[in-house]
């Protein structure tokens, strides 16, 4: 039998890793890392801080103030019929920040990573409204397996924050477990792959 004890803690250790590992943080720290498969990095690093910021900073600030306006119910988007729109407008950052990105002539790198980040936003945008899949889940198992297939097999040990973010999830209610599994496969193969490929083509 679980005490109430136990189940405060699990419960405790769940908002801990949605909160740590939600989308915005583990994209940025994908982003800054983008320019290191080419030459000039560290010194590169500046261009996967301008991604971020158009990626997930600039969208968390407005979502943030949805929030307190009252138009979103909470930061993680938890009512579904809300997260079309939110998704839309960080698609339209995300192209702003591409055509910053280009005008720059910032790294190819950088440039495939947002565009495998768009096509993950365009997809949850369209799903979203019919069924929640989770973004937590798509979110850290895309940037776990691009980041081990970027730095190579010593970054394995990521690969199990993708279970840990997906129970997190399903602990919390906020998810059932079909809708953490289809987001970690979504971002796991799709996105990842899409990213590989373009990689591929492009670098």
């Amino acid at each position: 039998m679980v005490t109430n004890a136990a189940l405060r803690t699990q419960n405790r250790i769940a908002r801990w890793l949605t909160e740590v590992f939600q989308p915005p943080v583990v994209v940025t720290l994908v982003l800054l890392i983008s320019p290191a498969v080419q030459p000039g990095f560290p010194g590169t690093l500046g261009y996967g801080a301008l991604a971020a910021l158009f990626v997930c900073v600039l969208p968390l600030i407005l979502l943030l103030l949805l929030v307190r306006l009252g138009k979103v119910t909470d930061h993680h988007v938890s009512n579904r019929k809300q997260r079309a729109p939110v998704l839309l407008m960080a698609l339209a950052s995300v192209a702003a920040g591409l055509v910053v990105l280009a005008a720059i002539d910032a790294p190819r790198s950088v440039v495939v990573m947002v565009l495998a980040i768009v096509a993950g936003i365009v997809v949850l945008a369209a799903v979203s409204p019919f069924w929640k899949i989770s973004g937590h889940a798509a979110a850290i198992s895309s940037s776990a397996i691009i980041a081990v297939l970027m730095l190579g097999p010593a970054w394995l040990p990521l690969v199990l924050l993708v279970p840990a973010v997906g129970w997190s999830r399903v602990v919390l209610r906020a998810h059932t477990l079909a809708q953490v599994v289809a987001g970690s496969l979504f971002g796991g193969l799709v996105m990842a792959g899409l990213w590989w490929l373009l990689r591929g083509w492009l670098l």
